[in-house]
């Protein structure tokens, strides 16, 4: 059944998520105001791209979503967060140390992969999913209720807690369309 998902649209990766979206049947609206959220009835789910999460976290303020996000994220709806969006979603970040939602019972490590220079592509460990990584969080604790949905390396770099689904990775740049699926059917 398709859904309206909501790609925040403030900086970064969002144009690829949404072409993503757009090709499993959902429409899409991007999302840069408090109004986004709820206009036509509201969102059925809501997708944090990659980007710069410090500069995402300010375009957030300046923007007045904080609240708003905050709210629609912990109503259950479904949500897809990578890499920066994964950032933002986290319990706790370092490296260095800065804000976050705290949705996601997990801590980060923010270009925990290696910074712009180290960027790769690859495979999970299973071989299933094509990984492109840049500047990419790492994983470095997990709480009890969060569930390992892929890995690299042996590292856990995609996971689900609730309705919430996040990866280190950016499907969107590899033309992988499997967390969004699973995220939003």
């Amino acid at each position: 059944m398709a859904k309206t998902i909501g790609v925040l649209a403030l900086q970064g990766g969002f144009e690829a998520h949404a072409r993503i979206l757009r090709g499993l049947g959902h429409a899409v609206r991007e999302v840069r105001t408090a109004a986004d959220l709820t206009a036509d009835g509201g969102l059925d789910g809501l997708v944090f791209p990659g980007g710069e999460s410090s500069t995402m976290l300010k375009l957030i303020g300046f923007s007045d979503l904080w609240a708003p996000i905050d709210a629609f994220v912990r109503s259950g709806r479904p949500v897809l967060a990578t890499c920066a969006g994964m950032i933002l979603a986290a319990k706790a970040v370092a490296g260095p140390e800065q804000a976050s939602f705290g949705w996601l019972d997990v801590d980060v490590t923010r270009n925990g992969w290696g910074r712009q220079v180290h960027s790769f592509e690859a495979t999970t460990d299973d071989g299933a999913v094509r990984l492109v990584f840049i500047r990419a969080p790492r994983l470095t604790r997990l709480g009890d209720g969060v569930e390992v949905l892929h890995t690299f390396d042996g590292e856990p770099i995609a996971v689900r807690q609730g309705a919430l689904v996040a990866a280190s990775f950016h499907p969107e740049l590899a033309d992988e369309p499997a967390l969004h699926a699973l995220a939003f059917g």
